[in-house]
């Protein structure tokens, strides 16, 4: 099972400059109890943005430099490369980001995690428009803003329509 995970906002922005729009430390919660235990794969730059490695994870990152190491994280040069690796290590693997990555494997997953931001942000990277006809909505909780989380927002699954 390959499952996408994303934070975005109604007009699909997910970051600006290299960083998430946002912080919602139960959208943080969220993402670390889904991909606990599991390989997660990443661009460079989402990795730059994060800093480190996530714990209990192994963290996959594709990049395109050849001259480019981090200590306790695999680089690998391609998302074929990146999934591959990842299968060996378990089935349930989750795509983190950023917009590049989310484009180049929407077509090869099978789930959708979204965290839909009641925010309108302006932004430089967006997710992929989600195409009502191959993707359906099996779950959706939503939480209102708080004093820890600046807006409303939604955890929302999404199956791919078998077709």
């Amino acid at each position: 099972m390959t499952t996408i995970v994303v934070a975005m906002g109604e007009k699909n922005e997910i970051g600006s400059d290299n960083q998430l729009l946002w912080h919602l430390p139960k959208d943080l919660k969220h993402f670390k109890d889904l991909t606990s235990g599991h390989p997660i794969i990443m661009g460079r730059k989402t990795y730059e943005s994060i800093g480190k490695p996530l714990p209990n994870r192994t963290n996959i990152v594709v990049s395109r430099k050849k001259d480019w190491f981090e200590e306790g994280i695999l680089i690998v040069g391609s998302i074929k490369e990146a999934v591959k690796f990842a299968k060996k290590i378990d089935e349930n693997i989750f795509i983190i980001g950023g917009g590049n990555i989310y484009e180049q494997t929407m077509e090869i997953t099978d789930r959708l995690e979204v965290t839909l931001v009641k925010a309108n942000l302006e932004a430089d990277t967006y997710f992929p428009k989600i195409d009502h006809k191959i993707w359906k909505m099996t779950e959706e909780i939503c939480h209102e803003k708080d004093e820890k989380n600046q807006y409303d927002f939604c955890f929302q699954t999404y199956e791919r329509i078998e077709g």
